[in-house]
């Protein structure tokens, strides 16, 4: 419930950005139109991520005759979580991860790299596949989608802001507190979207957080997605995804990408300390 009350503050938080930004560019007509931009081009992938994502790292669909223990495992824990049976893909990369897509539960499919099905045992990838489904259960792909709206929204109004002092500076230098206005909108113009882009980041790290201990409830044992997650965050790193994507990295059970310091507050995943503790603790209070 925290996660979920979190992720709506953040969103309020990004509605209320995009009003101000709207009301300094110059009313309701200029952030509209730039929510509608960002919402047509984000809606649009929300329609045919599923395809385009699947397509780009090549991922092979699976049937049960071709890949029986692997499809079986998915079947059961969508038995358990009561969502339709998604499709099942398997990506031809040796660095282990996971992911799932789809606009809803009857559109979903997950995907797992050749690489987790070789380093995990049969609990720790039903863990993190029950993590994967638990995205499809929460509808994270449309929150994400929604959060990507407004944060594309709001920087395009910063683009607006920018062109729009840099083309009135010679009027406003005239008038009075004019420089004051020019040095305000030019902050606004540089600071509003890097905080959207700060608030987006943070409704997926608790989207990730919610999915965990939604996982660990489907597949029944906290414990191993924990040990799953401490395996792919040291293999991931030795073996990194070379065709991830900035675009989709927030997709993956673990970031395929890698960063420390500054950007780790642009990361799309929480620190996997942190990630481990709360399923750790999950399983003291379960047991």
């Amino acid at each position: 419930m925290n996660n979920i009350l979190k992720t709506t503050f953040l969103l309020s938080l990004l509605t209320i950005l995009l009003v101000v930004m709207g009301g300094a560019v110059g009313g309701q007509g200029g952030m509209i139109v730039a929510f509608l931009m960002a919402g047509v081009m984000n809606f649009g992938s929300y329609w045919f991520s599923d395809k385009i994502v699947l397509k780009m790292y090549n991922a092979q669909e699976i049937t049960r005759e071709v890949h029986p223990s692997f499809y079986g495992m998915v079947e059961r824990l969508a038995g358990r979580a009561r969502l339709p049976m998604p499709k099942v893909y398997i990506i031809p990369d040796d660095s282990p991860n996971a992911f799932a897509t789809g606009r809803n539960p009857d559109h979903a499919a997950v995907a797992a790299t050749e690489g987790i099905l070789r380093i995990l045992t049969p609990d720790e990838l039903e863990g993190v596949m029950a993590h994967e489904l638990a995205h499809v259960k929460n509808r994270d792909i449309l929150i994400s989608t929604i959060a990507a709206t407004f944060a594309g929204a709001i920087s395009m109004i910063g683009s607006m802001l920018q062109w729009g002092a840099m083309f009135g500076a010679g009027r406003s230098d005239d008038e009075e507190g004019g420089g004051g206005s020019l040095i305000g909108s030019l902050a606004m113009a540089i600071i509003a979207p890097i905080a959207a882009m700060l608030i987006q980041m943070a409704v997926s790290r608790s989207r990730e957080y919610l999915a965990d201990a939604s996982g660990a409830e489907i597949c029944g044992r906290p414990l191993a997605l924990a040990g799953a997650l401490h395996k792919l965050h040291t293999a991931s790193q030795a073996i990194p995804m070379l065709d991830a994507r900035p675009a989709t990295a927030h997709m993956f059970i673990v970031n395929p990408l890698t960063g420390g310091g500054l950007m780790s507050l642009f990361s799309t995943h929480p620190p996997m300390e942190e990630r481990i503790s709360r399923l750790e603790a999950l399983a003291t209070r379960i047991h």
